[in-house]
């Protein structure tokens, strides 16, 4: 056996050995799993001991996790909270990338780098990538507004870090020319309007005749990833500015929490982007450190620049807006860790000639240190800044929140679960889904029933685990469908029913079905009545229908939470139809509820002029949301009971029937006593 290994099988098997044992040796030492697959590479590439040579096999598999890192990148960028916060994400971003890169130009300067490499460096740490955003996120401070702030700047950083480095690569193969210049302006504009126009179209295509099928979808966004890097080549510029375009034309379609998103994570996370790891850390050489003291002064100057070129952007930008000291660290906690961003671009820089052993080894240093430094401040100060958010007033139940999904009929299981897994995520909820069948016992062969929902229980807990959601299924046998959905409901502390219905009902039930009828009429909990024809993640709109009154019931404010929630998640616009009720106070109401999304108010003078104008315009891609109410109960009116017959018959694809929580919440005042603001980020305001 020769050393470098050369056999494949040995290249590959070593690596993934590695991939294995790294995180958890991080982990034990409490650092970012990031670094292992680095230092790793320093200890057994060519400028270590020597057991792997960074030749075409790690550089073709880095290649492609770099891509995956750019492409996720872009797909999980917050979009709506750019939109939200645009002004200020643009400043900050701007200030974010301009002031570092400015320090960094002028380092490049004095080390004697020449003009390119001079303002790549400065590119290099104008960038940052979000490596601590999971921590925000997870103490709750991911929809702060200076947090917000933060996350939209970095759309900005990045976007002029890419150009820049595509602008530099051009200059380092020698072509300055006038018409070099034009030719990249105009191939650059070309290929931003076919990623960034044409793949939404192709994708919302797509995911409408996909039929749901993991493998075909996630070939699909190998596709599209990689067509995108080759155009971005035809173009004149990097691949990675191919993935990131394409991540951030396909962010809308794949929401976070689905099975697809989950199967990109996991091929990423668990093979490609360790190898582009692997293959940086062997581009590092400690014996340079040891001996070139050039070298730690290029690393004590960048890290310098990096943190005061951030600081600085922070503390400008804090001073603008009016965030506190805290809000302001945390901002720097977020935006001073250097990754994906910095790996690419040092990657390219060192393959065209423009950065040297010593700049490598400067900025591997540089991400080591950031990497620890950022996730340090983000838990610091994002703690105490969750624990100085004001409390959002609200009906609070503290029950954990289960959802059931009684199933039938297969052909509808993968909608209803994936209805679910939003709704599960809109709650912030742990707890496992339920998938229900009940097998009715008179029947003469109940063990073949029993074998029957057993298969396609299997094939629901198949499909959940694919989105990496816990599912634990339910089979009851009951003389009644209905009663046996209410047994289950009972025995496991069900919070949310959502059924599917298929649009139709015969002349002697009153609503869906004598089914849905009976559990609806025995239940207080909350319910959804899905009729889901087309793919969520395609959704432009979502139409909620606010009857009168609603405001009054004990669980209204919870809805609305699940409503917004789901909202955020399939990127949609919110548009309220408030029938024969005051759309300025529905406004002051939902602007007191996080999260926060674009939302439209308007007010309908009857049950008529809904049924006569909104409903006939509704589109192909709207999801229409009813905000109803169980009979005799608060806020119920007799025109609800009409509106799914109506909606069946407008015939739009989707719409959702969804019943609050009648009994069992604290607060049975709904509205009544809660102080909203009197403020709310609204595009227009139809209070007529």
């Amino acid at each position: 056996m020769t050393v470098p290994f050369n056999e494949p099988v040995l290249i590959f098997g070593l690596s993934i050995i590695i991939f294995l044992i790294s995180p958890i040796i991080m982990s034990k030492l409490r650092l970012p799993g990031i670094i292992g697959p680095i230092v790793a590479g320093v200890i057994i590439g060519p400028n270590g001991v020597g057991l792997l040579e960074r030749g075409e096999t790690i550089q073709m598999l880095g290649m492609v996790g770099l891509l995956f890192i750019i492409f996720i990148a872009g797909l999980e960028l917050d979009i709506d909270g750019f939109k939200k916060y645009r002004s200020r994400s643009i400043s900050f971003g701007l200030l974010s990338f301009s002031i570092p890169m400015a320090l960094g130009v002028a380092v490049g300067f004095y080390l004697d780098f020449g003009l390119a490499a001079s303002i790549l460096l400065g590119s290099i740490l104008g960038s940052h990538t979000l490596l601590a955003y999971p921590i925000a996120s997870r103490l709750g401070v991911a929809k702060n507004k200076a947090v917000t702030t933060a996350i939209g700047g970095t759309l900005m950083t990045d976007s002029l870090a890419m150009l820049i480095l595509a602008a530099v690569a051009g200059v380092a193969v020698g072509d300055v020319s006038i018409g070099f210049w034009a030719r990249l302006i105009i191939s650059t504009i070309v290929f931003a309007v076919i990623v960034l126009v044409g793949t939404p179209y192709l994708a919302k295509w797509f995911f409408r005749n996909s039929n749901n099928e993991g493998q075909i979808e996630f070939n699909f966004v190998l596709t599209v990833l990689f067509v995108a890097g080759s155009l971005a080549l035809l173009a004149g510029l990097q691949p990675i500015i191919g993935a990131f375009l394409s991540g951030l034309a396909l962010n809308r379609y794949i929401y976070d929490h689905g099975p697809l998103m989950n199967r990109i994570r996991f091929i990423g996370n668990a093979l490609f982007i360790p190898f582009f790891l692997l293959s940086v850390g062997m581009l590092m050489d400690l014996s340079i450190l040891l001996t070139d003291p050039t070298a730690w002064i290029f690393t004590l100057l960048v890290m310098v620049s990096l943190l005061v070129g951030k600081g600085l952007a922070s503390f400008i930008t804090s001073r603008i807006y009016g965030y506190n000291a805290i809000e302001n660290r945390v901002i720097i906690g977020l935006t001073i860790p250097q990754a994906a961003g910095t790996l690419a671009a040092t990657l390219v820089g060192f393959d065209l000639g423009l950065l040297d052993q010593t700049a490598v080894n400067g900025f591997i240093v540089m991400i080591l240190v950031t990497c620890v430094l950022g996730p340090y401040l983000t838990e610091k100060y994002g703690r105490r800044l969750a624990e100085n958010e004001d409390i959002e007033i609200q009906d609070i139940d503290d029950r954990p929140e289960r959802i059931l999904i009684p199933l039938a009929n297969p052909s509808t299981t993968e909608d209803l679960l994936g209805l679910s897994f939003i709704v599960r995520q809109a709650k912030a909820s742990l707890e496992p889904i339920y998938p229900l069948s009940v097998v009715q016992k008179d029947v003469k062969s109940v063990e073949g029933k029993v074998a029957s929902a057993e298969k396609m229980l299997t094939q629901a807990i198949a499909y959940s685990a694919g989105a990496n959601i816990p599912a634990r299924s339910l089979i009851k046998v009951d003389r009644n469908i209905g009663s046996g959905i209410e047994r289950a409901v009972t025995e496991e502390r069900i919070t949310t029913i959502i059924a599917g219905w298929n649009g139709e009902r015969s002349a002697k039930t009153r609503l869906f079905g004598g089914i849905i009828d009976n559990f609806l009429d025995h239940t207080s909990e909350r319910a959804m009545i899905a009729k889901i024809g087309h793919p969520l993640n395609t959704t432009d709109r979502i139409v909620l229908i606010i009857p009168n009154g609603s405001r009054h019931k004990p669980g209204f404010l919870d809805a609305i939470r699940i409503v917004k929630g789901i909202a955020v998640q399939l990127n949609a616009a919110l548009e309220c139809l408030v029938v024969n009720g005051n759309a300025g106070r529905y406004k002051k109401i939902f602007a007191g509820i996080k999260p926060s999304v674009t939302t439209y108010m308007h007010r309908l003078d009857s049950w008529e002029e809904l049924y006569e104008k909104p409903v006939g315009s509704l589109k192909q891609n709207d999801l229409v949301i009813v905000m109803s109410a169980r009979k005799g109960t608060i806020a119920w009116h007799p025109q609800l009971e009409r509106v799914p017959r109506k909606l069946a018959k407008a015939n739009p694809e989707s719409f959702i029937i969804f019943y609050p929580t009648e009994a069992g919440e604290p607060d049975q005042r709904g509205t009544k006593g809660i102080d909203v603001p009197n403020s709310v980020l609204f595009k227009r305001d139809y209070d007529q």
